[in-house]
């Protein structure tokens, strides 16, 4: 059974840093697509942030130049490094792996605000 874990999230100022992290186990991680996706209240899931298995990353233009998507396969875990937040940020974040199916986690908050 795959199982995808998301974890870090949490309380931030504006233009602070948070770093998410997503474990998966149950499948060939290292051949798995990742996607961070968020939901912000009201409104519809948002793709943010890809890897592809061979490292090519692919981001949304409004995180653009902040977010940064990584992987370690070793530790069959992805991570998004979020840097210089703004309220507009907050969201849901949910992690999603492909790998001949797809798999969610189950979320976790982020908020941004003073």
């Amino acid at each position: 059974q795959v199982k995808v874990v998301e974890s870090g999230g949490g309380l931030v100022q504006p233009g602070g840093s948070l770093r998410l992290s997503c474990g998966v186990a149950g499948t060939s991680f290292s051949n798995t697509v990742i996607a961070w996706h968020r939901q912000a209240s009201g409104k519809e899931r948002e793709l943010v942030a890809s890897i592809l298995p061979g490292g090519t990353t692919n981001y949304v233009d409004p995180v653009k130049g902040r977010f940064t998507i990584t992987r370690d396969n070793a530790k069959n875990t992805a991570y998004l490094q979020m840097n210089s937040l703004k309220p507009e940020d907050t969201a849901v974040y949910y992690c999603y792996a492909s790998y001949r199916y797809g798999y969610w986690g189950q979320g976790t908050q982020v908020t941004v605000s003073s």
